[in-house]
């Protein structure tokens, strides 16, 4: 991780799900390197676990915690986000990662409803279900940040992976939506829309697909995982105190708004 990515996030408590791997797990390392506290949330108990572990190596007082979190379950995103406000002392910023797939190179007629339903429990509902619960403990810290990770597919439409496009547009809308709610408490709300990364979660993406967003892109080299992170971190840093209610697509130009 750059150095040059770590926006100042001194003493902030944030928790972001989806952490254990990929993204996630990059927001994760680069909140404690800028001076972040963080509780990771995941159903990868093991792997969640191990990174936390990792990031507190060598330190007097733990930076990271973990607590398994399942986005499907709305008994447990209110007792996840409660624990987390707990360890952490409250609550200053929110990363809405957690999220699947699994829609991924079907025609739309050929996506089971159970699929269908279980990417906008976890995708949209899940993220609506982690704000509400953190919203209190966003307001009262007095500098509250959302930070939804939507994804360009849902600006350029992209085929044969409907019930994630449709989700992660849906995470756009409600980006906006929330932005007017919380703006009065204080709390910004916005969404990172990043293009096809090169993490373990886009392993299985087809070369084709890779290869129209080679050809596509403004910057003519692949997009890195430390493109999404610095985004991230300057929404939820001091410095984005005014900016609330946008989808900030991070894609080396592929879509432009």
């Amino acid at each position: 991780m750059s150095s040059s990515l770590n926006a100042p996030l001194p003493q902030r408590r944030i928790l972001i799900t989806g952490a254990a791997r990929g993204l996630g797990e990059c927001f994760a390392r680069a909140c404690v390197a800028a001076g972040a506290r963080v509780v990771l949330s995941d159903v990868l108990h093991e792997r969640g676990r191990a990174l936390a572990e990792a990031l507190n190596a060598g330190r007097e007082t733990p930076v990271a915690h973990y607590l398994g979190l399942d986005l499907a379950d709305p008994d447990s995103i209110q007792a996840a986000v409660a624990a987390a406000g707990q360890w952490l002392g409250g609550l200053d910023g929110l990363v809405n990662n957690g999220a699947i797939t699994n829609s991924g190179g079907k025609d739309m007629g050929d996506i089971p409803l159970e699929t269908w339903d279980r990417v906008m429990q976890v995708n949209v509902r899940g993220t609506w279900l982690c704000t509400v619960a953190a919203q209190p403990l966003l307001q009262a810290s007095g500098r509250g940040r959302v930070v939804n990770i939507a994804s360009d597919t849902a600006l350029w439409g992209a085929p044969r992976l409907m019930a994630y496009v449709a989700s992660k547009g849906a995470v756009m809308a409600m980006t906006r939506s929330m932005a007017r709610e919380l703006g009065p408490q204080g709390i910004t709300v916005n969404a990172v829309a990043p293009g096809l990364t090169l993490v373990e979660a886009t392993e299985y993406v087809p070369e084709a697909r890779h290869r129209l967003y080679a050809e596509g892109r403004a910057i003519e080299r692949p997009q890195l995982p430390d493109d999404v992170v610095a985004a991230v971190l300057f929404l939820l840093s001091e410095g984005s105190a005014y900016v609330t209610g946008q989808v900030l697509p991070v894609n080396g130009g592929f879509v432009m708004n």
